[in-house]
């Protein structure tokens, strides 16, 4: 039963990975009748990998924008706090829901409990269990501070529940990115002939390639091994190589004009959903992409020793390869030669936003619901 149809929801999105999660959240609430204030962090604030986003999935105008910017992970927090609590204390929403991850999602997260918000947290229940990952440290921060956790996957939900949370909590949504490529993924191919002359791919196959995180491209001569062993594949496939800002400043011109190996730009969303779908092979240490590659039954190489999403493992497409050149390269060979089975996990299905909104109409407000009981 709808008891809540004009509940106020903050939606906060602050990095790349934030907006397709937050786009459909944003259309199923307003669809709702519930009111939405979007709030943009500005902790991705390049517009490749923020405007782009916006423009391209029609996501209207943050209704507020804190423009924190780039800087280490205590003061990029300290800055979002700083900046979103008077916020919060004017508006006085019902919830602020955050999704995944990122700096921005813990800083707003704990706002919004000290303010004596409701907290929704999506894609709750993600574990790496490696604590050399900042991305690690903010999940459990977020998931403690929050309400109503909302799940991808089974697994993330056995986690929650193994940790102590109330059942209450705990829902079994679906994965809102998935959403996103569901409802983008005709109009994203529709780009594929344009792509392929612009980026010169006559062949009929290619490989997709990002690396961003700090553990594989702060160390020059760690990125350097891992740029030779995308050169070694480009000797079998075309390796298409979108660098991310962190990655771009950290190569060697050498790599830089490798014969097979395109380093190019950062796409848009559509853009690199159409690559995606069309690649012969993704390689990445990017979450989402291990989501996406398996929604889209794409062979995908994760250059990470762990993963928070094992699901794209045992149902997916994924395989975790590590970072030893010989063993990434081998795999490399085996999947563009063999290819790959696997199944789309339950509940990636396009309708993740319509049983979060659901949920969040049929609770209460605060200070009805009790936190968790200490853990």
């Amino acid at each position: 039963m709808e008891r809540n149809p004009t509940l106020h929801v903050v939606c906060v999105a602050g990095a790349r990975p934030n907006f397709p999660k937050l786009k459909p959240v944003i259309d199923a609430l307003e669809s709702r009748g519930a009111r939405v204030t979007l709030v943009h962090t500005g902790q991705h604030y390049d517009a490749m990998l923020s405007d782009v986003f916006f423009e391209e999935l029609g996501i209207r105008e943050p209704d507020h924008s804190l423009e924190v910017g780039s800087a280490t992970h205590g003061a990029q927090t300290a800055a979002v706090m700083t900046a979103f609590e008077p916020l919060v204390a004017e508006l006085a929403p019902d919830v602020v829901l955050v999704v995944g991850d990122v700096n921005s999602t813990v800083a707003c997260a704990l706002v919004g409990a000290k303010a004596g918000c409701l907290v929704a947290h999506v894609e709750a229940g993600l574990r790496s269990r490696d604590w050399a990952m900042p991305e690690e440290v903010n999940r459990v921060v977020v998931d403690r501070l929050s309400d109503y956790l909302f799940a991808p996957s089974a697994d993330a939900c056995e986690n929650l529940t193994a940790e102590g949370y109330r059942t209450d909590q705990i829902h079994l949504v679906g994965n809102v990115m998935i959403d996103t490529l569901v409802s983008n993924l005709d109009r994203a191919r529709s780009r594929l002939p344009a792509l392929r002359d612009q980026l010169a791919i006559a062949e009929d196959r290619f490989a997709l390639a990002t690396l961003h995180r700090p553990s594989n491209v702060d160390d020059p001569a760690k990125l350097d091994q891992l740029m030779t062993v995308l050169e070694r594949i480009s000797e079998q496939v075309p390796v298409l190589f979108p660098a991310h800002p962190r990655t771009a400043a950290q190569l060697t011109e050498r790599i830089a004009t490798a014969s097979g190996l395109h380093v190019v730009k950062p796409f848009g969303y559509l853009d690199f959903l159409a690559l995606q779908s069309a690649a012969a092979l993704v390689i990445t240490d990017s979450g989402g992409v291990q989501e996406e590659t398996t929604a889209l039954g794409i062979p995908c190489l994760t250059v990470r020793e762990n993963t928070e999403r094992p699901i794209t493992i045992t149902e997916g497409t994924n395989q975790l390869v590590g970072t030893d050149p010989a063993f990434i390269l081998d795999a490399a060979r085996t999947v563009l030669r063999d290819g790959v089975a696997a199944r789309r996990p339950a509940l990636w299905d396009g309708h993740a936003a319509e049983r979060i909104v659901e949920v969040l109409l049929s609770g209460g407000r605060a200070p009805d619901r009790k936190r968790p009981t200490a853990l």
